[in-house]
């Protein structure tokens, strides 16, 4: 024992906390320090909920800390009653909850029942007790967890764990934690004082409690506090709104930007009025959850890397398809657009029913790997969910990967020499005929890793390509046909467009101003955002 006192001394020392907190340490080192008494102990776990709360609150408002192992082993259902006495139960032993001395449980010992109001108030002590824990984590966790549950009830332990914190933004919580505690107290002038302290605050939730209170207010210069401090809190949380929509239109912009890529090289280079575009991103969303269940079946250790292999295999299995329909549709119909859009809106309505066939009509879930669930919590009210932060960088390597495969290989000098000018491309020995097939191929894959990386944000169905397909071809327009930097700039900008509208005027109306936007944009310039420059063989 002196040794373990010793150590629990260097502990606190070492973390500069005041002498109470050696108390809940002291527990675990000495049993028979309880501060608890066999009657408190017995009336927290025994008779009716009102009665055992009021006894709870009563040894949080003292700042009884020994109520730590009474309280989990309550909601561990642990405790056994009788007499009046309450019983920590564990591996067949039994202790006095009270004494933490061995005990022999009494025949007539009843189970603690609980109900789930008293398993909320019974969780909101544990963390108003963790708030004196000697790790930061944990206080921290425990201020996060007791914003929406606490009451005047548990003040006395806040005030004393206010009192004892040395970091300061854990010291500023907790003064805003007991602001929220006071705001409903039935004293105006502490309720005047809690709301000029949660002016301070940034968080939503305070912006709610605010707005609940000052409905309920009824003294006019509290009420004009309230106000004050609702205006503080939403000046604050604008900023993060604000980047919230900005980087919601990212990662749109970067989900038109995966969609019309593919778009850019069969319509913007080769002239091709593909309709089918969005059933080859199906094509690429379908592969991901064939990929998926393979993994999960076969491989259930490795799940996390299925999206390295359903990458590969939404690329080859939409561009396998995309060549098929080129050779044998495709390759007839060059140089005449409108049979194009027929034949590949044809080929579109015969996908889909494929799908519907094999796979059912209902919509299929692709589950994220588990490094892509969660997010980055950049603002109290801006959280960035992963999965849209790793198709952001996806698409920029897609991008990158595609313009270097235009301008540095010789596929993509082959494919700029046919686009520009096919026949002298054919007259210095090109085989145009595979060119296409392989140009038409590369944007059908590239719609497949398009249809990958919207898996992972949504659901998977037989209409997948339907929501897209429209404003895929509005980018490559709006852009400029055959410019991928165009592309980028119309992705992005429609993307961050459409979510700044549908903020002000509603999802609908935004499409349809998106919209009005483009066709009165390309009244006034045909060429799109960036035109053609050069001189054509065949103007």
């Amino acid at each position: 024992m002196p040794h373990r006192a010793r150590c629990f001394g260097e502990t606190v020392l070492r973390v500069r906390v005041l002498p109470f907190v050696f108390t809940l340490l002291a527990w675990f080192a000495a049993p028979q320090a309880f501060a608890l008494t066999p009657e408190q102990a017995g009336k927290i776990a025994a008779g009716e909920s009102d009665e055992r709360l009021a006894a709870l609150n009563e040894r949080l408002a003292a700042g009884d800390v020994t109520l730590v192992p009474l309280v989990q082993a309550i909601l561990d259902d642990a405790v056994k009653t009788s007499g009046g006495k309450a019983y920590i139960v564990k591996d067949g032993k039994a202790i006095e909850a009270a004494t933490g001395s061995a005990a022999t449980l009494p025949a007539d010992a009843e189970d603690v029942v609980n109900n789930n109001r008293m398993r909320r108030e019974l969780e909101s002590a544990i963390a108003v007790l963790k708030l004196i824990s000697p790790d930061r984590a944990v206080r921290a966790k425990a201020i996060v967890e007791l914003k929406d549950q606490v009451d005047e009830g548990k003040l006395g332990l806040i005030e004393k764990a206010e009192q004892a914190e040395t970091d300061v933004q854990l010291k500023a919580a907790l003064n805003l934690l007991r602001a929220a505690v006071l705001i409903s107290s039935d004293d105006p002038a502490k309720r005047m004082t809690a709301a000029k302290a949660l002016s301070g605050s940034s968080e939503p939730a305070t912006r709610s409690l605010l707005l609940e209170k000052l409905n309920t207010e009824t003294d006019a210069q509290v009420k004009a506090a309230i106000q004050a401090s609702i205006d503080s809190v939403q000046g604050q949380l604008a900023w993060g709104e604000k980047l919230g929509v900005l980087f919601t239109g990212a990662s749109l912009g970067s989900i038109l930007l995966l969609v019309a890529l593919g778009l850019a090289i069969t319509y913007g280079l080769m002239g091709v009025i593909n309709m089918a575009h969005g059933e080859l991103m199906m094509i690429g969303a379908y592969a991901t959850y064939v990929v998926q269940n393979l993994f999960r079946s076969y491989f259930p250790n490795a799940f996390d890397g299925y999206i390295l292999v359903a990458i590969p295999a939404s690329f080859l299995s939409a561009a396998l398809v995309g060549a098929v329909l080129e050779r044998s549709v495709i390759r007839w119909l060059y140089g005449r657009p409108l049979e194009t859009l027929l034949a590949t809106w044809g080929i579109s309505l015969v996908l889909m029913q494929a799908v519907r066939t094999l796979f059912g009509a209902q919509n299929v879930g692709v589950e994220n790997p588990s490094w892509m669930s969660g997010g980055v919590q950049v603002l109290p009210n801006l959280v960035l969910p992963f999965n849209r932060i790793a198709i952001l960088a996806f698409a920029a390597l897609v991008l990158i990967g595609m313009a270097l495969l235009i301008s540095r290989t010789r596929l993509g000098l082959f494919v700029r020499g046919v686009t520009q000018n096919r026949r002298m491309a054919a007259c210095v020995g090109v085989d145009t005929a595979r060119i296409d097939m392989m140009a038409f191929s590369l944007g059908a894959g590239i719609a497949g890793l398009a249809g990958c990386a919207l898996s992972q944000v949504g659901n998977v169905g037989p209409d997948l390509g339907q929501g897209y397909i429209v404003d895929s071809f509005m980018v490559v327009v709006l852009g400029g046909v055959g410019q991928l930097a165009g592309t980028v700039y119309a992705a992005l900008g429609l993307g961050i467009l459409n979510k700044l509208l549908e903020g002000w005027a509603g999802a609908v109306l935004a499409k349809i101003m998106v919209l009005v936007f483009i066709v009165v944009f390309i009244q006034k310039r045909p060429q799109g955002l960036f035109a053609v420059k050069g001189r054509s063989a065949e103007a």
